[in-house]
This record gives C-alpha cells, sequence and structure tokens, in this order.
C-alpha cells in the first residue's frame, strides 16, 4: 500500500512561496510552477504534468464526466463529487513510477498549497480529510509547516496555535509540526515544548526549520531532529524491505550529499558570473538557472558571486535616461569571469543582451546562451559577422528584411498557451564536433542527448549555411537536421548557446553539463579541462532511459545504432 505524506502551511504556504517566477517545464511538456522544479531537483524523480493538480483541472474534469452522463443526471457538488474526483487523482498519480527503477512508488508525497483557511484550497482539504479514511491511519501522515515570529529574540507560538487549531477543526491533525523560523537561530526548547503542548502532538514531533548557511543544509537539519523516525513510527516504514542495491545508493547518496554540505562551506575561491536578463526584479524568474549555476559551482570547487545586470541598462538610450544605472551595468559586464543570457519573450532590452554577446564573443569571455540567448547570439553574429546590418527575428519585427530568427511554422498564432514547441526533444551531434566541441564532452561525448525545450521562434532556414560557413557552427540540430538546437565557436575558450532550457533538468550531484562547462571555463582553463575529463568518465543523463526515445531512427540522414536509448 502507498504512503501519503501530506504537507500544509498555516500562516505561510508550505513549500511554495506563493509568488510569481519561472515557468518550470515537465518532460511531457507541461508547464507547471518552479515547486515542482525544486522536488525534481531534490529528490532525483521526473515528475510529468499529472502531478501538478490545479482546481481548473478538476473541475474542467468534473464537468466533463457530468457532460458524459457519469453522474447519471445527479446535482453535482463539491461533496462528494468534486472531493471524489481529487482523491482518485491523487490516487492514481501516486503510482506512476518516476525514477530509473521504473517501479511503483512506496511514499507519495502531497503539497497543499495555500494556507489553512484559504477560500481557494477548501475543497482540497475536504478531500484529504476524507483521503486518510480512504488509505488508513498507518498510510497517511501529516506535516504540518507554521511560522514562529522572532520578536526580538522571543519565539511566539501563538500564530502556530490558532492555525493547527483551525485544521483541526477542519478534520487534519498533524503528526509532525514544521516551525518556520526566519532567523538563524535554532527553536528553541521552550518553544518546541509550548507548541506540543497546546497543539496535542509530542515534543519530537516538533520539529525546527531556521535558516541554513544554504539550502542544501536543510534535508540534514531535518534528520538531526529524528523527522525520519517520527514517520518510520507512523507509517510502518520499517516493515519495507528494501533491496541492498537501493539501501547501498542511499547510502552513497547520503554520504554525496553530506560532502556537498561540508565542502560548500569550505569554498574561497570565487567565480564572478553576469547573468543578463530582462527580469532580474523578480530573480525567481530564473530560478532553475541559478539552481544550475549553483550546482556547478560546488563541482567546480568554487564560491559562485552571480551578479544582476537588467539588459536594458546596457543599451545606449540609458546613458542619457540614467547615467549611474548604464555606467553600473557595463562596469559588472566588463568585469565578469563569465557572461550568461538566459530565456526571455519580446524585443524589450535584447540590443542589450546582444551588447553582451558581442562582448564575450570578441574579448574571449566565457559565455552562455538559453533559448533567447541563442537566438539573440545568431542575430548578433549575422549584424557584426556577416554585416547584415538589419538582422532580427520575427518576434520583434515580422515585417523585417532579414529574419534569421522565424516563427516556427507549426506553432499557432492565435492561441499563445501551450502552443509552444513543449518538453523533452532530442538533439544529435554532427559527427566531426567530437574532435573539438567542448559542451558535447560534457554530455560525455554523447551523439544524442535530451534537454527540454519552451519555444516558438527558431533560426530561419534559408540563412543556415551562411551562418555555418562564416564559422557559427551549428553542432546540434533535432532528429530531422532541419531545426538549428546548439551553436559553439571553435576558436573561443567557451562559447556556447543552447535552444533548449537545460536548466531544468540540473541535479545538485549531477550538474546541467552546458552550465556546469559554463562555469568551469569562468573559473579557468585548469578546471575546465578537469571537468571535461571528468565529465567523459561520468556523466549520467538524469532522465529515464524510457523518456530518451527518438521518434526516428534516423538522424542527419545516418541510421542510428539503438537509437531507442540514449547514445
Amino acid at each position: 500500500m502507498t504512503k501519503y505524506i501530506l504537507v500544509s502551511g498555516g500562516v505561510l504556504s508550505g513549500i511554495g512561496k506563493g509568488v510569481i517566477g519561472e515557468v518550470y517545464v515537465l518532460n511531457d511538456g507541461g508547464e507547471v510552477d518552479l515547486d515542482l522544479g525544486n522536488y525534481e531537483r531534490y529528490l532525483n524523480v521526473t515528475l510529468a504534468r499529472d502531478n501538478n493538480i490545479t482546481t481548473g483541472k478538476v473541475y474542467s474534469q468534473v464537468i466533463e464526466k457530468e457532460r458524459k452522463g457519469d453522474y447519471l443526471g445527479k446535482t453535482v457538488q463539491i461533496v462528494p463529487h468534486v472531493t471524489n474526483a481529487i482523491q482518485d487523482w491523487i490516487e492514481r498519480v501516486s503510482k506512476i513510477p518516476v525514477d530509473e527503477t521504473g517501479e511503483e512508488p512506496d511514499v507519495c508525497i502531497v503539497e497543499l498549497g495555500g494556507t489553512v483557511g484559504d477560500i481557494e484550497s477548501a475543497p482540497f482539504i475536504e478531500a484529504m480529510r476524507q483521503f486518510q479514511f480512504r488509505v488508513g491511519p498507518e498510510n497517511f501522515a501529516l506535516i504540518h509547516v507554521s511560522l514562529i515570529p522572532d520578536m526580538h529574540g522571543e519565539q511566539k507560538t501563538k500564530p502556530t496555535q490558532a492555525t493547527v487549531r483551525d485544521l483541526r477543526g477542519l478534520g487534519l491533525l498533524p503528526d509532525i509540526i514544521a516551525c518556520r523560523l526566519v532567523s538563524p537561530q535554532a527553536v528553541q526548547p521552550e518553544t518546541k515544548r509550548k507548541i506540543s503542548m497546546f497543539c496535542h502532538v509530542s515534543q519530537d514531533q516538533v520539529i525546527g526549520v531556521h535558516d541554513m548557511k544554504s539550502v542544501y543544509h536543510v534535508p540534514l537539519l531535518l534528520e538531526s531532529q529524528g523527522i525520519i523516525n517520527v514517520l518510520q513510527r507512523k507509517l510502518n516504514l520499517v516493515d519495507y524491505k528494501i533491496p541492498p542495491q537501493l539501501v547501498e545508493k542511499g547510502a552513497d547518496l547520503h554520504r554525496r550529499w553530506q560532502q556537498i554540505t561540508t565542502g560548500h562551506e569550505r569554498l574561497f575561491d570565487t567565480v564572478n558570473i553576469v547573468l543578463v536578463g530582462k527580469y532580474t526584479s523578480l530573480k525567481d524568474s530564473y530560478m532553475s538557472v541559478t539552481k544550475s549555476l549553483e550546482h556547478s559551482a560546488v563541482r567546480c570547487g568554487r564560491k559562485l558571486v552571480l551578479d544582476w545586470v537588467e539588459s536594458s541598462d546596457l543599451e545606449p538610450e540609458m546613458q542619457t535616461q540614467d547615467p549611474r544605472k548604464y555606467h553600473d551595468a557595463h562596469r559588472l559586464l566588463v568585469s565578469a569571469n563569465g557572461i550568461l543570457v538566459p530565456g526571455g519573450f519580446g524585443v524589450r532590452g535584447t540590443e542589450g543582451m546582444m551588447i553582451a554577446i558581442k562582448w564575450a564573443r570578441e574579448q574571449k569571455i566565457p559565455f552562455l546562451g538559453i533559448c533567447l540567448g541563442f537566438q539573440l547570439a545568431v542575430v548578433e553574429w549575422a549584424r557584426n559577422v556577416l554585416d547584415i546590418k538589419d538582422a532580427t527575428s520575427t518576434e520583434f519585427n515580422t515585417e523585417t528584411p532579414s529574419p534569421v530568427i522565424i516563427y516556427m511554422p507549426e506553432i499557432s498564432k492565435t492561441h499563445l498557451g501551450g502552443t509552444m514547441r513543449l518538453g523533452l526533444r532530442p538533439t544529435i551531434f554532427d559527427e566531426d564536433s567530437a574532435s573539438w566541441s567542448k559542451v558535447r564532452k560534457m554530455y560525455g561525448g554523447n551523439e544524442v542527448i535530451w534537454e527540454r525545450h519552451r519555444h516558438r521562434y527558431e533560426v530561419g532556414p534559408p540563412y543556415v549555411d551562411r551562418l555555418a560557413k562564416s564559422g557559427l557552427n551549428f553542432i546540434g540540430k533535432d532528429e530531422k537536421a532541419e531545426r538549428m538546437q546548439v551553436l559553439e565557436l571553435k576558436d573561443h575558450p567557451y562559447f556556447v548557446a543552447l535552444q533548449a532550457h537545460p536548466e531544468f533538468c540540473t541535479r545538485p550531484i549531477n550538474p546541467s553539463p552546458p552550465f556546469l562547462g559554463f562555469v568551469a571555463a569562468s573559473s579557468g582553463p585548469e578546471i575546465l579541462q578537469e571537468q571535461l575529463e571528468s565529465q567523459l568518465k561520468t556523466f549520467v543523463p538524469p532522465h529515464p532511459k524510457g523518456a530518451m526515445s527518438l521518434p526516428l531512427p534516423m538522424a542527419n540522414g545516418v541510421l542510428l545504432e539503438g537509437a531507442s536509448t540514449h547514445e
């Protein structure tokens, strides 16, 4: 029987921060909240769009059933029809394999979004109240996350008492109360005692979660307070017979995680990366990008110093509008060890991005372009190397006479939601790239790689040959060799751009290869060489093998042996 751990929030949201951030893309093309990215990274699992359940999805499903007559003409109500649909959805998705074993999961973690008492979450709370009886108390545990305000050194428990009282009034009793303290000070024993007394839990069921030096310390903090023992007792997990190879795998993961946390504290050498983006005022827009940089910096033994540059601040107009912003942005740019241009939409700030790309190209500064950064690298090359001064993207000018970047013909121009080229897709490297390409070596030298995509525009086919002959090497293409997906310059320490979003597949102990190469090159040629040699020997794709299957056995007109697996 599957075990279920429900995480609810009181005073503040249970796990997510409740702010607008990046749109995270899954293997199946699902566009979801950035929280699912955190789950994939931390748990090393691969999720799908059905792992994200929303009110709209549930109501749509219930209405569709009513239209089909599944309810036999009965009045459709929140209880039982909507609550049953929520329970059925959770139970169905909990059986789907999420890792390379292909086995049904033993434990399913459910995050109940928002906070207890929100009108939006009321049907979900009632559904989970019923669900605990459907699966049985020995298969259901509730972790309630609550804020402990620190008032000048005095930790207040009243907000937690109030939210637990509300939760119990709705029929749910917490098995663990996780006390979130926005302070480096740990939760005091007296605080735990009061929460235990007034919230109907034992003291070992009160877990403190205070601010740590890095988020990677949090799992070890929870472990040190006995959270595993509490869950083992509540869910009878000690009865599970785990194969020896999985026990050893878990022990190895624990050792490697400890090495990450201890190594992170001892980093003294820095690597300075400048991110030139359009949404730098909301840094969560680049959550996966920053995580990829963090993971890569730790692997390279460097402390990450990340500077944010609003791309429009680099543009000439800013020199008269706000000289201070203009000069500050250029000062950060010219002092960077590496320059990163991430994804985005629209024309605003793109000229500033191309100024950064041109600087990185000409000054031999390591560069990584992602999605829009890939497209702008092509435009910048067309303008400054091929001397096509009016080269641009049809996203910025639909009437341009030199459309080096075009709207993909199969994409809808009337329906924008969910119509982009989405999800996990293959890239086939050119044969001659094996001898020189740094980014290919970062992927273990494999001929076929898999990354997640989210875009509407591509390199215009009429310009591909001209760009390539001038030295812009499109070393990675789609499975039909029609769409340009990876570019790299030969005579450059590291100048790489991808149409895909490799940041979505990074892991703390398995950093995204393009990001790892970028940070390594920014750290110095010796570090880059070290990581190239390591990746050639040890790289393992983060995707289950079943997800990496070419739709056609042909790539670049050549039959690929074993095309259904990762080459």
